[in-house]
């Protein structure tokens, strides 16, 4: 990132996205904190951000609603004047909570609407913006394991969500190219809500099946999406970066 540059981080109020926007503001860049329902959280990352001396804001949007993409793309541009990096971080959940009671086309749905859906729209309403400033990253959200597979319901779900952004993000890279990069993050076992929930001796089966020996967390993946924002990142483009600790290899 370079000083004065603006990031907009969607699902930004914890976990991943939190990270990133940290990761961010810490070097340089004026963050948006987009935040669907958690008001106290996302302010509470501003608060951070601002205490350690950046710059940030937040606002509300559901990314999988047209007129709120349009409305955080306009607000961004009324406050800064520029969008230079965009990260499609909101995603449904699926794994807590109540979430894996629900059916599966509910659960199925929902993450059509936030994390396929909600990135596409996202992309869309940036992508002239970004253009006419002639450069921009935008920066999609997939999983490690939709290249390899995994069994299971949930990784059914997830992978067909995932795949499709993964997919859909190359194409976009060729079509915004050369004055927008597109780049995607993949990461794997990573120590989010999930995460922190799973059963003692499951959550040591993943570190041990880990070629580096532990779990990935937020920050690891927000290092990924700094160097990606960063100017020796510029000649990359249409590529996928895994964040799994050796899980998946591409």
């Amino acid at each position: 990132m370079a000083v004065g540059q603006v990031a907009v981080v969607t699902g930004a109020s914890s976990g991943i996205g939190q990270a990133i926007a940290r990761a961010l503001a810490a070097r340089g860049a004026a963050v948006v904190i987009n935040y669907r329902e958690s008001a106290a959280a996302a302010a509470a990352t501003v608060a951070d951000i601002r205490s350690a001396g950046g710059q940030a804001g937040a606002i509300q949007a559901d990314v999988s609603v047209p007129a709120q993409v349009a409305n955080l793309v306009r607000q961004t541009w009324a406050e800064f004047g520029r969008i230079d990096v965009w990260v499609n971080n909101a995603g449904a959940d699926i794994l807590t909570g109540d979430a894996p009671q629900q059916p599966e086309l509910e659960r199925l749905t929902r993450l059509w609407q936030v994390d396929v859906q909600g990135t596409f729209l996202c992309c869309r309403a940036v992508a002239p913006v970004m253009q006419a400033q002639g450069a921009g990253l935008i920066l999609n959200m997939a999983w490690d394991h939709v290249q390899n597979g995994m069994a299971g319901v949930e990784a059914e779900l997830y992978a067909t969500a995932k795949g499709a952004i993964w997919a859909f993000s190359k194409s976009l890279a060729r079509s915004l190219a050369p004055a927008v990069r597109v780049n995607v993050l993949a990461p794997g076992w990573v120590r989010t809500k999930f995460g922190t929930q799973m059963c003692p001796e499951s959550a040591r089966c993943v570190a041990e099946g880990t070629p580096m020996q532990r779990w990935g967390t937020p920050d690891d993946v927000a290092a990924a999406a700094v160097y990606l924002a960063s100017p020796e990142a510029a000649f990359i483009t249409g590529q996928t970066l895994a964040v799994n600790g050796g899980v998946v290899m591409f």
